[in-house]
């Protein structure tokens, strides 16, 4: 029987929110890991989980119990743990066991990290410019966010240009050579308040080697990106 591996990472705009990335089976003889991991992170005052089951293969009963017995302390101190990105095979058993009826399940991670957010009424653009201060980003805190550019491009919208850029680490590789998906995706990630138009303008740029698209064309692929609205933008930058 495969073992399992757990990975945990902080997510959400505020960065409150554990993603627990779990790989391989949950069972009767790996249950006890996973249990371990939620009650490290609850002991640390953070009551807002979500468990990525993309790469699982297999819950037992024992497994789903680990997740219902720690729920109920969860609510009660404010916070909820919420599954994500089940398999068929996972979704089917924990439908038909109704442990629907207890935990909440969504599709994709940036749903539920939007789930957590409108459930404590988060004012997102107020948050993502109060949330990554320049020594918060000298800090080297792990973070699945990337604090130093999107911050730094929502303050050149404000006319503040000199003061961002110096909080902005350029990657290694040369963003003109990237595939043009990679190259929308960087600059939704450091402004995800963008429009379509302006994402066009950004590509066409020395930086994305002046590539040129027409907006309904680039619309169009925002749309296989699943990024075609601010909402689904936002949702991707918070969850990176």
């Amino acid at each position: 029987m495969e073992g399992i591996e757990i990975s945990i990472t902080k997510v959400g705009t505020r960065r409150d929110i554990a993603l627990f990335r779990v790989k391989g089976y949950i069972d009767t003889q790996t249950c006890s890991e996973m249990l371990t991991q939620i009650t490290r992170v609850l002991r640390e005052g953070i009551y807002h989980l979500i468990v990525d089951m993309s790469q699982v293969n297999y819950v037992s009963s024992a497994g789903w119990g680990v997740f219902v017995g720690e729920i109920k302390g969860i609510r009660e101190n404010g916070g909820d743990l919420k599954i994500v990105e089940m398999i068929p095979e996972v979704h089917d058993v924990f439908e038909m066991l109704e442990f629907n009826r207890i935990l909440d399940a969504y599709e994709s991670l940036e749903e539920a990290i939007d789930d957590f957010d409108l459930s404590i009424g988060l004012d997102l653009t107020r948050s993502i410019s109060q949330s990554y201060s320049p020594a918060e980003l000298t800090t080297g805190e792990v973070a699945v966010l990337d604090p130093p550019k999107s911050v730094s491009r929502l303050r050149e919208a404000e006319g503040a240009r000199a003061k961002s850029r110096s909080a902005f680490t350029k990657p290694k590789i040369d963003e003109r050579v990237l595939p043009l998906t990679e190259k929308i995706k960087i600059i939704i990630i450091e402004n995800p308040a963008l429009g379509v138009r302006k994402i066009a303008q950004s590509l066409n740029t020395d930086r994305f080697g002046f590539v040129k698209i027409g907006w309904w064309k680039l619309y169009q692929l925002l749309r296989k990106l699943n990024l075609d609205t601010q909402d689904k933008r936002y949702r991707f930058y918070r969850s990176r």
